[in-house]
């Protein structure tokens, strides 16, 4: 299929939606990010056997940060939040990350 036909099918699904002879699928693909307390931060440094300046340095931020979201100062952003429901989810994540 060429982009103009899939562009033209999907025109042709919108205007059958809007007309009411068609519904949409709906696939939620991630789940929302959710806020976390510092002592689930904290909980979730230790339980990966990280330092503050090590686990730091495998976010991408400065060892203040860290320690101002385990002290409740400040609060993770969006895709920060991602990488610690991906870390809770998978603990061995850091391990596959290693460079050789």
């Amino acid at each position: 299929m060429s982009v103009y036909e899939g562009i033209m099918e999907g025109l042709g699904e919108a205007l059958a939606h809007a007309e009411g002879k068609r519904s949409l699928r709906t696939t939620p693909v991630f789940e929302p990010v959710r806020d976390y307390k510092p002592v689930e931060i904290k909980q979730l440094r230790t339980g990966l056997g990280m330092t503050q300046v090590v686990f730091a340095g495998f976010l991408g931020v400065s060892p203040k940060t860290v320690e101002a979201w385990e002290a409740g100062r400040n609060q993770p952003e969006g895709p920060v939040r991602r990488i610690f429901a991906l870390l809770q989810r998978d603990p061995q994540l850091p391990d596959m990350l290693k460079v050789n």
